[in-house]
């Protein structure tokens, strides 16, 4: 790679250990693409993780003086004073939450603890080079916003933000970013959960970056928040294209540079509902608790459950993973006081793949994401997955069609 002078000194430690370690890494992720140069970023996000190699990486950076040249927004670990004020934590969960609070902190991250930061407080304009670690994240600033990120590990993510470079490859160039399977969905999408589903169908999709055809005219953030999430779980895609929708796909000629389709796919309803079952446990059962918000519900949403369970009562606890800023929201617009009154917890920072969710081990409980179903599975808590409607009347009636 041709490096400037300034990453050369990066690189020789004229910055400290910890630029030069992350230079390093950043040169053979560089180096492994044939990357000819280094870009400067000018946003991240790093998927913080709050487990253990996590945060050995990120005190190893902090070690070695280093501080983000770019501060970066950051990834859910769970809501330290909410779980431990209610004792739903043990104490070496706490301390490395502490932990990585205390590091991130010290390296000059933005602490947002919000897995869909580009809706709301970290958003690209188009065209813009950053550096987006998280599975909506990327396909969303790449496919939406017309930004520009690889698919970046929270480590390289942090690394960028720390020397404020990436190397120049992949969906950072014009040639990588066009379309090469034409997707027809042939499927009603009811609502904004069928998103999910359709980004569960990775698997018949294939390789490369989708172009979509069939979908509605109106597609709201959260629709996009949940088929971007998926498809980077269930195919590892950095980005696709909607026809006549996303910005680099306003033509089918733009969608796919000019190029025919490598290949043709057909998206069926059961295509959806295979999708929708692939993590699901079976249904018709008596259920204990709902989940939402992987990735994290926006104001709407919130807004949505409050106006369907308003004046009820829940006969299952339910859990709303949300950002600050939208349970801020909530609080002041007396939508957290119905939830609550209902018996449900709207609840900031927070995903389901952390350690506070100790008293759902083997408990069956409903969900609309996959994604949501899929973490917690290694900690022994199960998910029977349905559309947003079905899971709150699984809540309200405790029982699962």
């Amino acid at each position: 790679m041709e490096l400037t002078r300034e990453q050369n000194d990066m690189l020789d430690g004229k910055y400290g250990k910890g630029v030069a370690y992350a230079m390093k890494i950043q040169v053979a992720v560089g180096e492994a693409f044939d990357a000819p140069r280094m870009v400067p970023i000018t946003r991240a996000h790093v998927a913080l993780s709050n487990q253990e190699a996590d945060l050995w990486f990120a005190e190893k950076m902090l070690e070695g003086g280093a501080k983000c040249r770019i501060s970066p927004t950051v990834n859910p670990g769970f809501c330290l004073s909410y779980f431990t004020e209610h004792h739903m934590v043990p104490k070496e969960y706490a301390d490395l939450m502490q932990r990585t609070h205390n590091a991130y902190k010290a390296l000059g991250a933005t602490l947002t603890y919000n897995c869909t930061p580009y809706v709301a407080t970290n958003i690209p304009h188009f065209k813009e080079i950053v550096a987006y670690s998280e599975s909506s994240a990327t396909p969303y600033v790449n496919s939406v916003w017309g930004a520009r990120s690889n698919r970046e590990g929270a480590n390289s993510a942090l690394c960028a933000a720390i020397t404020g470079y990436v190397p120049e490859y992949g969906l950072l160039l014009d040639e990588n970013r066009k379309g090469n399977i034409l997707v027809e969905v042939k499927a009603d999408m009811k609502d904004d959960s069928y998103y999910h589903y359709l980004g569960m169908c990775g698997k018949k999709i294939g390789p490369g970056i989708p172009v979509f055809t069939g979908l509605p005219e109106e597609i709201s953030s959260a629709a996009l928040t949940n088929l971007g999430a998926e498809l980077n779980t269930s195919g590892a895609y950095g980005m696709y294209h909607i026809l006549g929708f996303t910005p680099e796909a306003q033509t089918m000629e733009q969608a796919f540079g000019g190029k025919e389709p490598e290949r043709r796919v057909e998206i069926t309803f059961e295509d959806l509902m295979d999708g929708r079952d692939e993590l699901s446990c079976e249904g018709h059962r008596d259920i204990e608790f709902a989940m939402f918000g992987c990735p994290h519900f926006d104001l709407n949403q919130v807004r949505y459950i409050a106006d369907k369970i308003g004046g009820k009562k829940l006969r299952a606890e339910m859990w709303i993973l949300v950002s600050y800023h939208v349970k801020e929201l909530a609080d002041r617009m007396g939508l957290n006081e119905i939830i609550e009154k209902a018996g449900g917890h709207v609840i900031p920072d927070t995903c389901p793949d952390q350690p506070c969710w100790g008293h759902l081990k083997g408990k069956y409980g409903v969900t609309e994401s996959p994604k949501c179903a899929y973490y917690p599975k290694r900690r022994g808590i199960n998910f029977i997955i349905r559309d947003l409607d079905t899971c709150l009347e699984a809540a309200m009636t405790g029982r699962v069609e």
